[in-house]
Order: C-alpha cells, then sequence, then structure tokens
C-alpha cells in the first residue's frame, strides 16, 4: 500500500458533520427494534402527483428523450418556469436570458457560487443557514463572513455592521426566506431593503426561495425579484421538492439577472448535461397542470405543524412552549430551559435516546443555530403525535429527576 499521503484543504475547511453522530445512534436504535419518529432530515414524504409521473413515464418510453439533455434546460421548462413567475409573482421574464433549469436548488447555487466566487473573495451569508449556504463558499475558496440571523434583531442592520467590519468589500450575499432552520419570514419591503443595500454597496445577492409555496395562515411569501431593481444584482433558485412532491426527482430553477444566469450556464454546460428530459417534462407538467396538490400539500404540512406546536404546548408536566411557523416544513424550537445548558447535539442524543425521537441538532447549521432543534414535518399526523407522547414523557421524567435532585423549581 502507498505510503503517500492525500491531502484535501478544502475538505479540512468543512466543518464536522453534527448529524452524522444522531444518524448513527438512530441506525444502532433501529437496528435494536426500536420505533424511532425521525424528524431529522427535511426530507419530504409525500408522493409525487400521479399525474407528473404518469407524464415521466410516458416521456421515458420515447427513445428520443434517452439522449443526453441540455444544461440549461428544454425551452418548454424555462418558458414554464417564467410563466409561473408571471401568475405567482407579476415578474415578467424572458426565458432565454433570464431563466435556467438546475437539478435542484441545491445544485445551481452551489455552482453559481463556484464559477462566481474565488480565494479571496468574500461572501456573508446568515448564521445559522441551510448548511450548502455557508459549504459553497468554502468549496469556491471564498471568504465566508456570517451574519447573525434571528427573530430578536434586524438582519439588514447586522448586514450593516457586518459590511463595516469586512475588507475587502463583499462581493455576494446569500439568503433565503422563508428560512431553514429558523422558519423566519420576511415581506416584500425587507426584500426592497436587501435590493437598496445590494445595489448600494455593489453586492450580488442569491436568494433560494426552497419555501416559495410552503406557506400557513395567509402569509405569502415574497419573490426577491418583486422588488424594483431586483434584476440588476440577484438570481433566485426556486426548487419544485417541497411544493411538488419531487425531491427525489431533482428539478427547479434559477431565474433572474442575464449576467449571472449566464454565469450559471457556462458552468453548467462543462460540468452536466442537465435534468433527464423525461424529468424536465415532468416538471413541465407540475409547473402548468393542476396546483390542487400544492395547496392540498401546505394543508398537510400546517396539519403536522399543529399536531406538534400545540402538542407540545398543552398545559401540564412536560409542557415544551414553540412558536408556530408561518412557512416552511419545519419548526425551529429553542431547548428547554432545564436542558439548554448541555447544549443542542447533547440534547438530540437524549431525545433519541429516552424518547425514540429525531431532530436536527442546531449547532448543525452554525453556531448561531446553539440552543435549538429542528423538527422536519416529514412523518404523519398520527406519527407526530406519537413523538409529542414521547417527548412529554421524557420531559416530565426529566424534569422530576432534577426536582429530585434539587435543580427544578
Amino acid at each position: 500500500m502507498s505510503k503517500f499521503r492525500h491531502d484535501f484543504d478544502k475538505l479540512k475547511r468543512l466543518p464536522p458533520y453534527v448529524m452524522a453522530e444522531v444518524n448513527r445512534l438512530r441506525q444502532h436504535a433501529r437496528a435494536a427494534g426500536e420505533d424511532v419518529v425521525d424528524l431529522g432530515m427535511g426530507n419530504p414524504d409525500l408522493p409525487t402527483p400521479p399525474h407528473i409521473v404518469e407524464k415521466i413515464c410516458e416521456a421515458a418510453a420515447f427513445g428520443r428523450n434517452h439522449r443526453y439533455s441540455t444544461s440549461r434546460g428544454v425551452p418548454n421548462l424555462r418558458l414554464a418556469a417564467c410563466e409561473w413567475y408571471r401568475r405567482q409573482h407579476g415578474v415578467e421574464l424572458d426565458p432565454e436570458s433570464e431563466a435556467i433549469a438546475v437539478i435542484g436548488a441545491k445544485e445551481g447555487l452551489s455552482h453559481f457560487v463556484l464559477v462566481t466566487i474565488g480565494p479571496g473573495d468574500v461572501v456573508l451569508a446568515p448564521d445559522p443557514a441551510y448548511p450548502i449556504h455557508q459549504y459553497a463558499v468554502i468549496f469556491a475558496g471564498g471568504d465566508l463572513r456570517h451574519v447573525p440571523l434571528s427573530s430578536d434583531s434586524d438582519f439588514i442592520e447586522n448586514l450593516e455592521t457586518a459590511l463595516s467590519r469586512t475588507w475587502p468589500r463583499p462581493k455576494l450575499l446569500i439568503i433565503s426566506f422563508p428560512a431553514n432552520p429558523t422558519t423566519q419570514v420576511v415581506d416584500r419591503a425587507f426584500m426592497e431593503r436587501i435590493v437598496a443595500f445590494a445595489r448600494e454597496h455593489q453586492l450580488m445577492v442569491v436568494h433560494d426561495f426552497a419555501y416559495a409555496e410552503i406557506a400557513f395562515d395567509g402569509y405569502r411569501p415574497p419573490s426577491i425579484l418583486e422588488a424594483p431593481g431586483a434584476r440588476e444584482v440577484a438570481i433566485e433558485f426556486i426548487s419544485l421538492s417541497k411544493s411538488h412532491s419531487m425531491a427525489g426527482w431533482r428539478v427547479g430553477f434559477a431565474v433572474g439577472n442575464r449576467e449571472m444566469i449566464h454565469a450559471l450556464t457556462r458552468i453548467k454546460s462543462y460540468l452536466d448535461y442537465g435534468i433527464p428530459t423525461p424529468i424536465q417534462v415532468g416538471g413541465i407538467v407540475a409547473l402548468r397542470g393542476p396546483q390542487d396538490h400544492v395547496s392540498e400539500n401546505v394543508q398537510e404540512y400546517r396539519a403536522r405543524r399543529d399536531a406538534l406546536v400545540e402538542g407540545l404546548g398543552q398545559p401540564g408536566l412536560g409542557q415544551w412552549k414553540i412558536e408556530k411557523p408561518l412557512a416552511t416544513m419545519f419548526v425551529w424550537a429553542q431547548l428547554p430551559e432545564l436542558f439548554r445548558a448541555d447544549g443542542s447535539l447533547a440534547f438530540s442524543k437524549r431525545l433519541l435516546a429516552e424518547a425514540q425521537v429525531v431532530a436536527a441538532p442546531g449547532i448543525g447549521f452554525g453556531a448561531g443555530g446553539e440552543g435549538h432543534v429542528r423538527f422536519a414535518l416529514v412523518e404523519n399526523v398520527q406519527r407526530i403525535r406519537q413523538a409529542v407522547r414521547n417527548i412529554r414523557r421524557f420531559l416530565r421524567s426529566a424534569e422530576a429527576a432534577a426536582q429530585g435532585a434539587g435543580m427544578g423549581p
């Protein structure tokens, strides 16, 4: 065996994968026969609507669709994406120069950062954040600067502070609202402030709009492209994974600034041959066909949210008060006071060991996520109610033990 040691500098810059230990313990528990309710990974469980699957299968039967596709997406998919923007957000886009298909938002976003960011380029990103928003910068060799994101501070004021402490001038800002993991939401006025900030400081903006249609209680997530001047500075990524239950098919699109779309088109032309044509056909049908399943998905996620938050919030021993999110398929919960000193990873391990429920530790989304866990609403209402019972039993037991040790009230 060779004694030569491979040295991968970019891998060294990646933080440890915090969920790895929780996943290992989950697998061990299931192997031991325990009934684990897994609310850890945001992997949608709702099936793709039958009419979309049928169209994909129909298109797959034609030999001409077995050839290489095109990395920028077939014309009708790009047109369908622009039609969706016109209907949903009143934004007019050119499918030839302002839209491109991507193999899921994660692929498109990471390749965009790779082609536009290099060593020495500064990128601003929220903390906590969906991991690829930070890791994409590391892969590209950029200089990542964290901007605190929380419900009790003004994010744009935090941006101004970060900018005043940053040299050289940042080149790119990555944001995502509704936010994963924090579920934080914004209005159109916020997007207008972001665009004004970017134009003033000559920043590109990437907006990951993965939860564009997963919103509740009358809230409507704004596209950044609704803000005047946005197409001078911004590119926005949309995924059909959650809204249309197409996570495994890997289909989405990016729209916005022509130069930014062109940059993504160029790198994708070197790195991939695009989404398989039958799946692109499915994406066209998803965007142009009946949309009843989108509202049905939203209703299901709302029911799951209510079962979890209301169940844990019922008065009595084991109560855990959590704010209801207005969007996304997640619940972001501050740790119960009894467990805050131990941290989110230790709490997640205990939750699995003593309640048979998996939740993602907040520290896995950045230092700003410490003190929280994220529940993914990827089990049906009955299973979530089971999780609630298990969690409350665990909390009651922990509270009783703490009181017995003189730690509790």
